[in-house]
């Protein structure tokens, strides 16, 4: 292996790993020694690439936080029909498996403990969330102008609502852990995007 990716992909198995651990427990309950466990490296390593709990916690919302939500908005960049391809992105995730709607969205889950307690967390995941509604509001104007989308329709303000429906419907699973709930819950978000489009 060339030794000038080694600190790469050190950073990287850690960076998964607290993703992991974040999830499992949220952040202020997340457990360095399990982290270690994890990925078989020393606490030094980990300290030599994160000098401190938070600063890997928020590498984990920049990096692999930024990364979760690439992967729901890249198919609609390139869509010839966006808002259709919203509409299927809404149907795959009805899908998820249950340990997702079991653990609930990670950056929800950390929204809802960090963000009113620390304000460099805060502003880390409002810039996420605000590329994801971005990206909808995008998706939503391209189609208006292709004359799909109504003309009455605010494409900012549905966008904002669809990630917080989403949000919100990945919230209520984990908390009733229900997965029949969840796909319940997104079929009407995918139905509320079907209004949006003329007949």
């Amino acid at each position: 292996m060339d030794s000038t990716r080694q600190p790469d992909l050190t950073r990287q198995r850690i960076l998964e790993a607290g993703f992991k651990e974040i999830h499992r427990q949220g952040f202020q309950a997340a457990s360095v020694c399990n982290i270690l466990a994890d990925t078989g490296l020393t606490k030094g390593a980990l300290y030599h690439h994160f000098p401190s709990k938070k600063d890997l916690g928020l590498a984990v919302v920049d990096e692999v936080g930024v990364r979760l939500i690439e992967r729901n908005i890249a198919p609609l960049r390139e869509a010839k029909h966006p808002a259709q391809a919203l509409i299927d992105l809404i149907g795959a995730k009805q899908w998820q498996n249950e340990e997702y709607i079991r653990l609930g969205c990670p950056l929800n889950n950390l929204m809802q403990e960090m963000s009113p307690v620390d304000e460099d967390f805060r502003s880390r995941l409002n810039h996420i969330l605000g590329q994801w509604q971005a990206a909808f509001e995008e998706a939503l104007r391209r189609s208006q102008q292709a004359g799909e989308v109504r003309a009455d329709v605010d494409c900012k303000a549905a966008a904002l609502f669809i990630v917080s429906a989403w949000e919100g419907c990945t919230g209520v699973a984990k908390n009733t852990q229900s997965v029949a709930g969840f796909r319940a819950c997104m079929s009407q978000l995918q139905a509320y995007v079907r209004s949006l489009l003329k007949t």
